[in-house]
């Protein structure tokens, strides 16, 4: 056999592509080229304000001096670091932020499914449109706006203690805002009312995408609502549940700390101060930027890898993952 018919067999590498491949590649991209034109802002975004940022986190490293610049300011390796983690305050803005992630994971993350499930239940569409409206529209109500309402809500002379004190619940009113004990209560319960409607709305997509026929022949089978929504709704809407579970996860360590700053104070601290917070407080108060760089990118670290963690059981288990 001729060197030349050795070399014709050889197998082409892993990453080759052919001329025709090639070609057909770029024929599809024509084909599609206005998808590709409305897709560059948004890579232009997340290129400029996104990824190139990102080599500022390097302050974390050094004594940051805005007068010289990022790359000449003196590197003191893991000084800030070794400082957090030593803080009089870590261990309380770790169980805090863990605790506040923790509960909105298990009170707020369900709550949008549930109104989803109640809502795809309700065969009177002016009702249900009536419903999924009101539900709505908290969500675009401005955070401080918002926040400004539970303030003036849960005052010793609010309506929710003039309401608790003319049913009987409390002899005096409750000074809410100012017991460490209520925080939690309140960030997570207000949350749920700003954000399940607009939350459920992916869920009553996904909803929208399960073939009647599968609700009519449990039907024939004598299956009632409640058989049909565990052996046909919820497996419907299962991969949605997980790709936004491993989404909130990814986002584990990353508590809303701008409406924690809105309500919080300093008799609230003990249970109101996570980490988002305290970056506030000592980066752009006090102006120390480089140990808040280094909180912010220990809490980076965390979300990425608890990310990979959950996507990879996720896939193992449910057989649904981000990538």
């Amino acid at each position: 056999m001729s060197i030349q018919a050795v070399n014709s067999k050889k197998p082409k590498a892993p990453g080759h592509l052919s001329k025709g491949h090639r070609r057909t590649t770029f024929r599809e991209i024509m084909k599609n080229r206005s998808l590709y034109i409305m897709l560059i802002p948004v890579v232009l975004y997340f290129i400029l304000f996104q990824y190139k940022p990102m080599y500022g986190a390097v302050i974390a490293f050094k004594d940051f001096n805005p007068f010289v610049g990022v790359w000449d300011s003196k590197w003191v390796g893991f000084k800030h670091f070794i400082s957090f983690f030593e803080s009089y305050y870590f261990w309380r803005l770790l169980r805090n932020t863990v605790l506040l992630s923790v509960l909105n994971l298990v009170f707020a993350f369900p709550a949008a499914i549930i109104l989803a499930l109640l809502l795809n239940e309700v065969k009177n569409q002016i009702f249900k449109r009536v419903v999924q409206s009101i539900s709505y529209l908290p969500h675009f109500i401005s955070l401080v706006v918002v926040c400004g309402m539970i303030i003036d809500f849960l005052q010793p002379d609010g309506i929710i203690n003039r309401m608790i004190t003319a049913i009987g619940l409390v002899e005096e009113p409750i000074s809410f805002l100012i017991l460490p004990e209520w925080f939690r209560t309140i960030f997570v319960a207000s949350g749920i009312w700003q954000g399940v409607g607009w939350s459920s709305i992916i869920f009553l997509a996904a909803l929208s995408g399960i073939n009647p026929s599968l609700y009519e022949a449990a039907v024939v089978d004598g299956a009632g609502r409640w058989k049909q929504m565990l052996n046909i709704t919820l497996p419907g809407i299962m991969p949605t549940i997980v790709i936004l579970l491993i989404i909130n996860i990814g986002n584990f360590m990353v508590v809303g700390y701008d409406k924690i700053i809105l309500l919080y104070n300093p008799a609230t601290y003990e249970t109101a101060d996570v980490i988002g917070s305290f970056v506030y407080r000592r980066g752009v108060l006090e102006a120390n930027y480089s140990f808040t760089a280094a909180v912010g990118l220990f809490n980076s670290v965390i979300n990425f890898i608890m990310l990979i963690l959950v996507n990879q059981v996720a896939k193992k288990k449910a057989e649904t993952s981000l990538w």
